[in-house]
């Protein structure tokens, strides 16, 4: 145990605490009219140190913050060492945050976090980051009156406010843009495309029929698009399969597709329906007492989604500058369309990912949600560990 001041800070051992680090944003949140409470076996699994793939090459400690024996706020200190080795850096990172307006309680908890990533040698400490920026990452600073897409976070303003109080500094934005899903039909953009099929350019559907072969093709893509984007972690085969078996249930004809160029793969992009609101509705059990109520209230629910997340669109970067992004974007609001959803939510973009953000400024987008990544140093922050 960690004290700081009237805080208990306490590392998570014990089922009891797992449940109370699980309910602890359930109860914190419980008035918050668009908080999107996440399943409570999704937050299991990614506490599962037997099971998740990340821990077989990465390390996470979660710990507890109490005042007079209340649960007061929460989070996970994260040692990733494929980031680290693959940037040459020396970063930690802190994520599954949660904390009431009470910057002592954030201080003591940023406080056992940097305590447990110094006695690893790290230096730095980023977040917030669900495990690696592949999970749901960044604080809501902007667009806190919209409810969340899926798997991306919500939060009530006063979090920012804790980060910087405590010392922290912006290390990278994250933009959401909205688009309708006509923007396939914009004049401007069909003039500044000329035919794909004449420089060798074939968009395809992903095919669900060949699943395997497909993920693996879009691993391949995946791990050499992004590898020079700010904080990319590449993903092992694990966990982009697992990944991928997560995500299956919710692909939908159209919303996957692949561009090839004279035959050879280039970029995809990938969207999914927004289940948000059915998840809202689920209010984070599928099942209680062995009944599926809220698996029910999901697929009742999800009868009126009307929007999809693009969640990620990339080109490796021999196959950049030919326009590649906006025909894949372009397929992407065809198939919504098709499927009758109105709106398309692209999240997240890097903020200074400029030819992809310029992109959605020519496609007529608007940024409707921004989120921060924090960074602070950590000596700054940690005691000795005790």
């Amino acid at each position: 145990m960690q004290s700081s001041d009237a805080y208990d800070v306490d590392v998570v051992r014990t089922r009891s605490d797992r449940s109370a680090f699980i309910g602890f944003p359930h109860v914190l949140h419980r008035h918050e009219p668009l908080w999107v409470p996440p399943l409570r076996s999704e937050q299991r699994r990614l506490m599962d140190r037997g099971s998740h793939p990340f821990y077989e090459f990465g390390e996470a400690q979660f710990f507890l913050a109490r005042r007079g024996g209340r649960v007061v706020g929460r989070i996970a200190a994260v040692h990733n060492p494929n980031h680290n080795l693959f940037h040459g850096s020396k970063d930690g990172f802190f994520g599954l945050f949660d904390c009431v307006d009470d910057p002592g309680a954030a201080e003591a908890l940023f406080t056992a976090a940097a305590s447990w990533l110094r006695a690893r040698r790290l230096v730095t400490l980023l977040g917030p980051v669900s495990l690696s920026t592949n999970y749901e990452c960044g604080v809501l600073t902007e667009g806190f009156d919209l409810r969340p897409a899926i798997h991306m976070p919500y939060n009530p303003p006063h979090y920012s406010r804790l980060m910087s109080g405590s010392g922290f500094t912006t290390a990278m934005e994250l933009l959401a843009w909205e688009l309708p899903a006509t923007f396939h039909e914009n004049r401007k953009l069909l003039s500044l495309l000329r035919s794909g099929s004449d420089r060798g350019i074939r968009i395809r559907p992903l095919e669900p029929r060949n699943f395997a072969a497909e993920s693996d093709l879009v691993k391949e893509i995946y791990n050499s698009a992004w590898e020079r984007n700010w904080g990319f972690s590449p993903m092992t085969d694990r966990e982009f399969d697992a990944m991928a078996r997560q995500l299956r249930p919710l692909l939908k004809p159209g919303l996957g597709v692949v561009a090839e160029v004279h035959g050879e793969p280039a970029g995809f992009a990938l969207a999914v329906p927004d289940f948000a609101p059915a998840l809202a509705a689920a209010n984070g059990r599928l099942h209680t007492w062995g009944i599926p109520l809220g698996l029910l209230r999901l697929l009742r629910a999800r009868r009126g989604l009307d929007r999809v997340r693009a969640m990620v669109l990339g080109v490796r970067e021999e196959y950049r500058g030919r326009g590649i992004e906006l025909l894949l974007g372009m397929e992407l609001s065809r198939g919504a369309q098709r499927l009758g959803y109105p709106v398309i939510e692209a999240s997240w973009m890097l903020a200074d990912n400029y030819r992809a953000n310029r992109a959605m400024e020519l496609a007529g987008a608007r940024v409707i949600k921004k989120y921060r990544i924090y960074q602070r140093p950590l000596e700054r922050l940690a005691r000795s560990p005790r």
